[in-house]
């Protein structure tokens, strides 16, 4: 086990596209997949049927949420008593998940190192599913059978800013922190969470000698990382000193669980709505420090508020300035179906674009995307996820801000 890396939560990984009868039903009452020995060497070959317990996800990209239901797969040799060599196989029952399970939809068994097994199942052709399949570094799923990785201590396997909002996506907590600055942060900020341009602002200002002129990506990529890390170390602090406290509800002798859910809730929306303003605060210092001249969040037509307006939105609403110089910029730390709500921020700008660090999306997701006029733009860091022809038609952070400057500049 290496910290830092996949094996730090998995012992072994097995991925599959399912088969008809795998996934349908009315074509098959076995219920079964067939583990190879591969499969084996990480669930192991029993002499008698062992029942495992496993939690079974199933993730589509029109729900933000999965399906999420605990269950058990059941490893066993189905030629027990017979003269023939040994055939295992894994049993599953009926639950929510397989029965949203499509043929073709991406199947991963994953062997988790603190307790028991994790199922997913992701709808084929979807975002999520490529990103399942970059993160445990499946790139050809095309035969018909498990493919299996047990070491996952490759670079491939390192756990960075991308993985980490993956990993979480499927009920994996990773537990990064930089306590060296935790000392400085509660007396800096007093105990308490600072604005998020002022928490932006500091953890840039533990990055030293990086110049987002010389490159862009890499920066904006090493600001986002601090941040995160330096985010989920003071939360961790605080949140500990909360549930010290307890819940207890003085019109009662029991727990507060009202309370204890509000609590909670407000944990998860500080983490969502919190990254994507993160990003957009680290690009506009990013922006600036390249000489650009731009509006955040400026107003055009009907009252929308295009994240990033260059050169300005004063520029925008002069009906003699060149259209074909003024450039959008929406910004989504994940895109979903979101990114479609940028398509109707600036009316004057026909080719529009748009700024994620969401990984791997879909063909289908990105084909949509350039016949809507709308380019895409990831740090460079981040083209590897996408398929060749996909990194072809990408965009980098450096080559938009090139094209915003020469914009402003004629």
């Amino acid at each position: 086990m290496k910290p830092g890396y996949l094996s730090e939560y998995f012992e072994g990984v097995a991925a599959k596209r399912l088969s008809a009868v795998e996934a349908d039903e009315t074509r098959s009452n076995q219920h079964e997949y067939h583990a190879t020995k591969k499969v084996q060497a990480f669930l192991g070959s029993p002499e008698e049927k062992t029942r495992m317990p496993a939690r079974f996800l199933y993730l589509t990209d029109d729900d933000p949420d999965p399906i999420v239901e605990d269950a058990f797969l059941t490893l066993y040799n189905c030629r027990k008593g017979k003269p023939r060599a040994p055939e295992y196989h894994l049993y599953f029952p009926t639950t929510n998940v397989s029965l949203n399970a499509s043929e073709g939809d991406l199947l991963v068994i994953a062997k988790r190192r603190d307790a028991g097994l994790l199922i997913i199942i992701a709808e084929n052709g979807s975002s999520i599913a490529r990103q399942i399949e970059w993160l445990f570094g499946f790139g050809d799923l095309a035969h018909p059978g498990f493919s299996v990785k047990s070491e996952l201590e490759t670079e491939q396997d390192r756990i960075e800013f991308a993985s980490r909002f993956i990993l979480e996506n499927i009920g994996i907590a990773v537990e990064t922190s930089e306590d060296t600055f935790l000392d400085d942060m509660l007396t800096r900020f007093t105990g308490c969470f600072p604005t998020t341009r002022d928490f932006s602002a500091y953890a840039r200002s533990t990055l030293k000698d990086l110049d987002p002129r010389e490159n862009p990506d890499m920066v904006l990529m090493a600001w986002m990382e601090r941040e995160e890390i330096l985010f989920r170390t003071l939360e961790r602090y605080l949140i500990a000193d909360r549930l010290s406290e307890g819940f207890a509800d003085e019109a009662s002798t029991g727990a507060d669980v009202d309370g204890f859910l509000s609590f909670s809730l407000s944990v998860q929306n500080r983490r969502k709505s919190r990254v994507g303003l993160a990003l957009e605060n680290h690009l506009e210092l990013l922006f600036i420090e390249n000489g650009l001249r731009f509006t955040r969040a400026a107003i055009t037509e009907n009252k929308s508020k295009p994240d990033f307006l260059f050169p300005g939105v004063e520029e925008y609403h002069n009906p003699t300035y060149d259209s074909l110089m003024l450039t959008m910029l929406g910004v989504k730390s994940t895109c979903k179906d979101r990114w479609r709500q940028v398509l109707s921020e600036a009316d004057r700008i026909e080719n529009k674009h748009l700024l994620t660090l969401e990984t791997a999306i879909s063909t289908h997701q990105t084909d949509e995307m350039a016949a809507k006029q709308l380019q895409l733009v990831l740090p460079r860091g981040l083209h590897s996820t996408y398929t060749p022809a996909q990194q072809t038609w990408l965009m980098d952070v450096d080559a938009f801000t090139r094209l915003a400057h020469e914009r402003q500049v004629v």
